[in-house]
């Protein structure tokens, strides 16, 4: 894909996940699900969103040199197979089901093996849940992410354009989902059957073993229905987020820990 393609698809990704994390940002205050909570670290609600933007800045840094470059390699040398006549319309949601399928399976493997939850612990190390912890992911996880998904991209011949889609619905998702909006039960329980919204993901936030082990979808809700990993459990407004019995949302031990070789850091060896 010529450069001037890829800048003008990463520049429309911007502008969409800038805009609707402000639009989030702004309605989760207007209207909040629960009030906010004073946890053990004493962080101030700019405190917490400024923390988690840190996160999301990192990685902005970080991913011209390093997921940029992979993810533009897979796709440039993916394996030929699709008819050159099939029409983008009808492409790039078939490409979008097969990578939300794919991003189901990864992000539970991020749960059950102990090196990748070593990176993926410091997402659910945070104890308010907002717009911006979707944003909150370490540079490890995201780079090995890039990495996990290149055989996918090259095996399933899937184009930069399906990509950056996916990524764009996928950061909306997580953002919606992640978010502390208060939305009509009625309306809430409709848009669920099809896709995750924050009554379901909350509870994937729950500092509970058995239900942060559980509700792994990002755009559909049917992965989980379909592979009996959906929690039974309903979101409360007194649900306590985090890591069952641990706590840690300080910038430099989260960005170091997976590093650590302490065991009880990675929790699950």
């Amino acid at each position: 894909m010529e450069q001037a393609g890829v800048q003008l698809l990463l520049g429309a990704k911007s502008l969409v996940v800038v805009g609707w994390l402000a639009l989030m940002l702004g309605l989760e205050r207007l209207k909040p699900a629960t009030p906010w909570k004073q946890g053990a670290d004493g962080f101030s609600q700019p405190r917490h969103v400024f923390h988690n933007l840190s996160f999301w800045g990192l990685n902005a840094l970080l991913s011209p040199l390093l997921v940029l470059p992979v993810t533009l390699a897979a796709a440039a040398h993916a394996i030929p197979w699709r008819p050159a006549d099939w029409p983008l319309w009808a492409m790039v949601p078939l490409d979008i089901i097969l990578l939300d399928l794919w991003i189901y399976g990864w992000h539970r493997l991020n749960h059950e093996w102990p090196f990748l939850w070593r990176f993926h612990q410091v997402h659910h190390f945070d104890e308010q849940l907002d717009s911006t912890t979707a944003l909150r992911f370490h540079f490890g996880e995201v780079l090995l992410s890039a990495l996990a998904r290149s055989p996918v991209i090259l095996l399933l011949d899937i184009p930069f354009v399906s990509v950056i889609a996916f990524e764009i619905l996928v950061l909306v998702g997580s953002i919606f989902h992640h978010s502390n909006i208060s939305l009509p039960r009625r309306f809430e329980s409709a848009l669920s059957r099809v896709m995750i919204t924050p009554a379901i993901h909350w509870v994937h936030h729950h500092a509970r073993q058995r239900d942060t082990d559980s509700n792994y979808g990002t755009i559909l809700s049917v992965w989980d229905r379909l592979f009996a990993s959906r929690s039974r459990r309903r979101r409360s407004p007194d649900m306590t987020i985090g890591i069952e019995g641990r706590a840690e949302n300080r910038l430099l031990p989260l960005l170091l820990m997976p590093f650590r070789s302490d065991r009880s850091v990675a929790g699950r060896l």
